[in-house]
């Protein structure tokens, strides 16, 4: 892979609020495990009602967000889809279309999960701050 690659995919992480306490070192075990995607417009990244399974950071073009059909959001570079399929085995809450030529990062739960057993270092950062988003979208934190 090339360095510049594994860099880019490094930043891209980063930007995750699930990731944000990583030092670097750690964001690379997991850009290791990240695979580079392109798709054409008009290709569905994950669909609604399906079973979550990836995250998807978007490097560069733009993608819809709807649900039932009426659309939610549109993401561009730097943003990112699908962060709770890392943590749960769920089903999507929306779909997730390119508009446009789409370059992306992705990382699949099974990978993710298997740098967590490697490493608990990075599993208890990542359950700390998935801890405090909870927290911080919960409307009564007691619970």
């Amino acid at each position: 892979m090339r360095r510049g690659t594994q860099n880019a995919k490094v930043e891209a992480l980063r930007r995750a609020p699930l990731f944000e306490g990583l030092s670097k070192r750690e964001l690379a075990e997991l850009a290791r495990v990240t695979d580079e995607l392109t798709v054409v417009a008009g290709t569905v990244l994950c669909k609604e009602g399906g079973l979550a399974n990836e995250f998807f950071v978007i490097v560069d073009g733009t993608a819809e967000v709807t649900k039932d059909g009426v659309h939610l959001a549109t993401r561009g570079s730097g943003d990112f889809v699908g962060e709770v399929a890392l943590i749960a085995t769920t089903r999507r809450t929306a779909t997730v279309t390119a508009t446009t030529t789409l370059r992306c990062f992705i990382l699949t739960g099974r990978d993710f999960r298997q740098v967590l057993d490697e490493n608990r270092p990075v599993e208890r950062k990542v359950m700390q701050a998935l801890a405090e988003r909870v927290l911080s979208t919960a409307a009564d934190p007691t619970l």
